[in-house]
């Protein structure tokens, strides 16, 4: 019977169907982040081992300093979080890629680059961004804190089997626009709960046109839209990615490994509960302009009058202009900003930090912005400085950090890496919630071009009017 990705990679991992929708899975990579990994003190309470240790993996992104003084400040290496994890490590023999290890980084961009995430395997995290890595045909989600406790005692995890949906996207991205402005045109369209109750994949022309990064950027959002697994099926382009990674398959098993990669894509005649379909030919540079992802629209248009007159739904749309301070009928573009950031889980790999230094190469940011760059981790912080990119941003007058989860969150440093109350924010992050990044700021969330474009004009562009930007 035809099956879907999804559904090969699940039936793959059934331990046991307990009924009802529900299974016990078998999770092949486990990864802890600094702040579920207080977990570990209660498996220690309890007098309990971690199962496998060989596939638990963990990393302390989301507390770590980053911007103004990450490398001199004692809580990148001695806060709790950080200590927590190191202790535990030692204590259980799971791989911690610690503060100073040169493998560092944002724990979802690592397990790709470290080949930790691979086709076909189940990969679980405290931390909803984990479906990132469904882009390399993984079945992959965020859990909480009980999950984590149960995932390191069994190796398993209780879930409700999901529907299942196909997003196809055909056609090209236009010059200029990027993956960042697709899944956030996609998610405006469907909205912040029309993926709930979902396993997506992403299909089409367009999504695998994308380069391994790009497909990386689109799966990071599919929880912005409710789903909790986004995927997209492996295929040369996933294999060439993953050729060489410390923790994938070697030698005959890389063989062996490849070709079974190549039976995982979704079946001619296999059908989904749900299907939907746009074409990437109508997708311009995006930008948000409330306090949802869905909230967003293309960077030359207006902000839009409330889809209803049902009065919750006016309400929530008013709530979301006031806190904004945006009207209905107002434009983006030529809205000052104060400050612009560029990194996080969904856009701070070697491509995108070369898509903002296409932008502003040769160029200063405007005088009244604050600008960092965040790399995902410290081998794309490597790669980027050895091909000069670092002397790009400073000399355009950015910040140049280190490593970790930054002002995504706003958990590390937090005083210094968070906004002022009242700042207007261009960020490449994936959530521009109330108060995500500093109390009262408001956050338009872009693509890394569009972020280095605001910075230079000193307010919202459309990155294509300047000189240098590139299709990334």
């Amino acid at each position: 019977m035809p099956a879907t990705l999804f559904e090969k990679v699940w039936s793959r991992h059934v331990v046991r169907d307990l009924g009802d929708g529900f299974a016990l899975l078998f999770v092949d990579r486990h990864m802890i982040n600094d702040v579920v990994g207080r977990g570990l003190l209660t498996l220690n309470r309890r007098g309990l081992a971690v199962c496998h240790p060989e596939l638990t993996f963990a990393g302390a992104d989301h507390t770590v300093a980053t911007l103004w003084n990450a490398t001199d400040d004692e809580r990148t290496s001695a806060n709790p979080f950080v200590t927590n994890l190191r202790d535990n490590a030692r204590r259980h023999g799971f791989r911690l890629f610690d503060t100073d290890d040169p493998d560092f980084g944002i724990i979802h961009i690592v397990a790709a680059e470290q080949g930790i995430a691979l086709p076909g395997a189940t990969v679980a995290c405290g931390d909803s961004h984990t479906c990132t890595l469904g882009a390399l045909g993984a079945l992959a989600w965020g859990l909480g804190q009980s999950d984590v406790v149960h995932i390191l005692a069994t190796q398993t995890m209780v879930l409700r089997k999901p529907k299942t949906m196909r997003i196809t996207v055909d056609g090209q991205l236009s010059p200029g626009v990027t993956a960042k402005d697709l899944v956030l045109y996609m998610i405006s369209r469907i909205g912040v709960h029309g993926g709930a109750g979902y396993a997506v994949e992403f299909a089409g022309e367009a999504i695998h046109a994308l380069p391994m990064e790009g497909r990386f950027t689109v799966c990071n959002m599919s929880i912005e839209f409710g789903a909790r697994f986004g995927m997209i099926a492996p295929d040369d382009v996933t294999v060439a990615y993953l050729d060489g990674s410390p923790h994938g398959p070697q030698g005959e098993d890389w063989q062996r490994a490849v070709e079974d990669w190549h039976s995982l894509p979704t079946d001619p005649g296999a059908t989904f509960d749900r299907e939907l379909r746009f074409d990437a030919r109508d997708v311009t540079p995006q930008i948000s302009w409330g306090i949802t992802p869905a909230q967003t629209i293309g960077i030359d248009e207006a902000v839009p009058s409330a889809p209803s007159d049902e009065h919750t739904v006016r309400a929530t749309h008013e709530a979301a202009l006031s806190y904004v301070d945006l009207t209905e009928g107002q434009r983006l573009a030529g809205v000052d900003v104060d400050m612009v950031f560029i990194g996080s889980c969904v856009n701070a790999r070697l491509s995108d930090l070369r898509a903002a230094a296409d932008v502003v190469r040769g160029k200063r940011v405007a005088e009244h912005v604050t600008a960092w760059v965040s790399p995902g981790s410290e081998r794309v912080r490597r790669e980027a400085e050895a091909e000069g990119l670092d002397q790009v941003f400073l000399e355009a007058g950015f910040g140049w950090g280190r490593a970790g989860c930054s002002m995504c969150a706003g958990a590390g440093d937090q005083m210094r890496e968070t906004g002022r109350p009242g700042q207007r924010i261009v960020s490449t992050t994936n959530r521009n919630f109330i108060g995500r990044q500093g109390p009262d700021v408001r956050t338009h969330l872009a693509s890394p071009a569009t972020a280095a474009a605001a910075a230079i004009a000193g307010h919202i562009v459309d990155p294509r009017t300047v000189t240098g930007a590139t299709h990334a």
